[in-house]
This record gives C-alpha cells, sequence and structure tokens, in this order.
C-alpha cells in the first residue's frame, strides 16, 4: 500500500436534500437541548434564596466551618464580602468543567454512537441536577454543579455534528438556528419555573410530609430529573446517520480525526474569528444570564415577578432573533460569501449602545431594551455555528465544536459571573451597584462585532476550502 498522501475527494456532488429521519432527529435533539438549557438556568432564577440559604447576610464572622473562616479572611483583608463571588463559582464550575469534557467527548463521538454518548449524558447531568436540591452545604452544591458540566459535555458538541450529517449545506442555517431556539425557550422556562418554585410553599410542605429539607428552591432542581432520565434512556433506540456523506464521499467520512488536525483549524481565519468572537458574545450571554434576575429583582419599581416577565421577554426575542438571524444569513449567502460574519457583527455593534441604555432606563421602558438586547444577542446564533459546521471538515465536526465549546466557555461564561460577582463586591454588593459591574459586559459587544467584521473576507474562501483541508492516505 502507498503510505504517500493525497488531497481528499470530493467527487460526489453536494447533496441537496435531507436524508431520511432529519426531521425526527431534529425534534428530539431539539427537545434535549430545550431541557438542557432549563435545568442550567433554574440554578441562575434561585441565587437569591441560595444566597440566603448558605450566605445569610454575608456575616461570617464566629462561623467556624472551612468555607466561612476562607470567605472571613478574605472579607477581613481584601475588604469586601465575596459572596457575590462564590455564586457566580456555581456557574464557572459548571462551565469549567462542560469547556474540559468537550474534547474528549467529541473524541469518542468520532468513534462510537453519538446517540449512545449523548443519551449517557443527559442521564449523567439530571441525576447531578437532582443532587443539587440534596446539598447540605455550598461546597457539595459546587460539586454537582461541576457534574452536571460533565453530564453536559457528552452532548454539546456532539448534536451539531448529528444535525450537520442530517442535512446538506444549504439548510445548515434554518436547521442549526431551530435547533438553537432552545437556548432562548429551555432558559426562559428555567427562569420561571426557578422563580415559580422557589415562591412556592412546596418546601413546607416537603419537609412536613417527606422529611425534605424547607428550602423551595430545592425543587426546582428535582422537578428535572424525570423527564432528563426519560430523554437519555430514549437516546439508545436511536440510529446513527451516515457520517460526512451530506457534504463528501463515505470513504472521506470514515476518515478518523488526528490530535495533530486540531492545528488545521487554527489556521483557518473564519474559525478563529469566528470562535474568538463568539467567546466575547458568550461572556455577554452568560453575565446577563446569570445576573440579570437578580440585579431586576432589586431594581426600584420591578414587579412582584420580574424573572418571569425577564423569562417571557427573553423567549420573544430569543426566537425572533435566532429565526430571523439564521434566515437572513442563508438568504444572503447566495449574494455575499461573508453574510453570515456580516448579520452577527452588525446584531453585535446595534447591541452594545441598548444594553448600556438598560443600566440607566426605568420600568418600565426597561423591558424594550432589554428585548432589543436579547435579539441582537440571539441574531447570531444560527449564523456563527453555521460558520463553524460549513469551515470544518466533516470528520472532525465534533473536534471543530469542542474546541470551540471550550475557547468560548473557558473566556466567556465560565469567568463572566464570577468577575461580575467579584466587581459587584467591590462595589458594594447590591443588586443596584450592577450598573457599574455590567460595562465590562457592553465591551465584549464591540469585541465580537468588530471580530466578525475582519471575517467577513476569509469566509467565502475557508467554506469553499474546507472539503480539501485534511489528506488522506493514498489508495
Amino acid at each position: 500500500m502507498n503510505s504517500t498522501t493525497s488531497p481528499v475527494s470530493t467527487s460526489l456532488p453536494e447533496r441537496q436534500t435531507p436524508f431520511p429521519g432529519a426531521r425526527p432527529a431534529l425534534v428530539f435533539l431539539l427537545l434535549i437541548n430545550l431541557f438542557n438549557y432549563v435545568d442550567r438556568y433554574v440554578l441562575a432564577a434561585v441565587v437569591g434564596p441560595i444566597k440566603r440559604t448558605f450566605f445569610g447576610e454575608g456575616d461570617f464572622a464566629g462561623r467556624e466551618d472551612a468555607l466561612s473562616l476562607a470567605l472571613n479572611w478574605f472579607q477581613q483583608h481584601v475588604g469586601f464580602k465575596p459572596d457575590d463571588a462564590c455564586l457566580g463559582l456555581l456557574a464557572t464550575a459548571f462551565m469549567a468543567m462542560y469547556m474540559i469534557g468537550s474534547p474528549a467527548f467529541a473524541r469518542l463521538a468520532e468513534r462510537h454512537s453519538r446517540w449512545v454518548l449523548m443519551g449517557i449524558g443527559v442521564v449523567v447531568w439530571s441525576l447531578a441536577s437532582g443532587a443539587s436540591g440534596l446539598a447540605a452545604t455550598f461546597l457539595a452544591l459546587l460539586v454537582t454543579r461541576c457534574c452536571v458540566g460533565i453530564g453536559e459535555a457528552a452532548y454539546g458538541p456532539v448534536a451539531p455534528t448529528v444535525l450537520s450529517d442530517y442535512y446538506p449545506v444549504k439548510q445548515r442555517g434554518r436547521v442549526l438556528a431551530i435547533f438553537y431556539l432552545a437556548l432562548p425557550v429551555g432558559t426562559a422556562l428555567g427562569f420561571m419555573l426557578g422563580e415559580m418554585v422557589a415562591k412556592s410553599g412546596i418546601g413546607a410542605w416537603g419537609a412536613s410530609t417527606l422529611g425534605a429539607k424547607p428550602e423551595s428552591w430545592r425543587w426546582a432542581f428535582y422537578l428535572v430529573v424525570i423527564p432528563g432520565i426519560v430523554l437519555g434512556v430514549w437516546s439508545f433506540f436511536l440510529r446513527e446517520p451516515p457520517r460526512g456523506q451530506a457534504d463528501l464521499t463515505a470513504a472521506v467520512a470514515a476518515r478518523k480525526t488526528e490530535w495533530r488536525d486540531y492545528l488545521i483549524l487554527l489556521r483557518t481565519p473564519s474559525y478563529v474569528l469566528c470562535t474568538v468572537g463568539m467567546a466575547a458574545m458568550t461572556f455577554a450571554m452568560g453575565g446577563i444570564g446569570f445576573w440579570m434576575p437578580y440585579y431586576l429583582e432589586g431594581r426600584p419599581g420591578a414587579p412582584a415577578n420580574p424573572i418571569t416577565v425577564f423569562g417571557a421577554i427573553l423567549v420573544l426575542a430569543g426566537l425572533s432573533g435566532t429565526l430571523l438571524g439564521g434566515w437572513l444569513g442563508d438568504k444572503l449567502r447566495a449574494r455575499f460569501g461573508g453574510a453570515y460574519f456580516l448579520v452577527s457583527a452588525l446584531a453585535m455593534l446595534s447591541g452594545f449602545p441598548v444594553f448600556l441604555a438598560v443600566l440607566r432606563a426605568p420600568f418600565p421602558w426597561i423591558w424594550v431594551l432589554i428585548f432589543l438586547t436579547l435579539f441582537c444577542l440571539f441574531f447570531n446564533t444560527g449564523p456563527t455555528n453555521t460558520i463553524l459546521a460549513n469551515v470544518t471538515h466533516p470528520s472532525m465536526r465534533a473536534a471543530g465544536f469542542a474546541l470551540n465549546i471550550f475557547v468560548i466557555h473557558a473566556f466567556g461564561d465560565a469567568v463572566s459571573p464570577t468577575i461580575i460577582g467579584l466587581l459587584n463586591g467591590y462595589f458594594g454588593g447590591r443588586p443596584e451597584d450592577m450598573n457599574k459591574s455590567f460595562l465590562v459586559v457592553g465591551l465584549t459587544f464591540l469585541a465580537a462585532g468588530g471580530l466578525w467584521l475582519t471575517g467577513m473576507k476569509f469566509l467565502k474562501r475557508d467554506t469553499e476550502l474546507a472539503p480539501s483541508r485534511l489528506r488522506v492516505p493514498a489508495q
């Protein structure tokens, strides 16, 4: 056998129609993704009750447990209360495990059934979420959120590759936009579920009837266990789509990714600029998603249920922004090779002044500005993920999405909740002090917009070169 290498063959024409079973797979993956974000953002809705349970009024003096001693030392020597930063760590710990686990699971997905891997992940994160409700200490809660992140790492980088194998290139913008509709809808449902349960009397009922812990916020985590297990087990019985055949030949699709192939991604300008811009966007989205409910509850003039109102607005903005962004990107693609970057950049640059206005506007006008801010953020969901799929060789899409997930979370929502929490503690620790803390979020709008404008000139070329970026052994 000749050991030399030759360029990848692309002799088969690009597929124009989805593979059989594409629509049921899209619906099922959408359901799992919806549940994914419900589970994730239940936490943000109950930050206030969690703070009261584990930190009280933030006075750690006289308390002898290890965490209290550490926090008391910080307060005495640094000069401000670190409880908000600790709450931010709940999101950071989740994201840290999520981004660390993603490359490993992506590697497994290239060699094993993706449906089985995703099913295992869903079951693991569902059980871990239920354990979050059982946590007796803040450290125990932190550990359970780490386990949730590990479970979700088996799903996040893998699901888009399944959809990319079902659908041809020309439909992926719309399909991925539909898939990521779960982000705003699931997030909103998580906010609503968390606020509703936390303000209910279910905790007292559980304590008197079942002997459970009395805090109602814990039940927001209990309620997601059974649906998650059902969806996870169901995944075990689904069949794989043909790998890479929506783009290339079966021989190319069978090519396995090597670790050195990640260098190809780093030499693809569109991939790099898209990923770094998404990191900036994710910083903004993570900071807003985690802290905005807490911020709104403390704003003068807030309604009785601000988190639920915020969730409803998020659904409207997320649905309209995600669908319109995916549709417009696909529409302009035929006329302009850099269309996906252009629509994403304009959305983020438009969102910068709007978000700054959020920090000064009174109720009820703040709701309009929050809608526009979220609309601009979600507008990018379909286009940016389509860029990742289109400029990455089919045999390494899972790896491409995994590396993207690692970067955007490492520099995005893995750190933004903690950074904002630290800044808020420094500025006073009250919800209204976040007017200053949130300014760092505004800067990320400008960063993402600038990076994506730069990417416009590379996108058409990188998309055309994607099928031939890897080399395979000559036959």
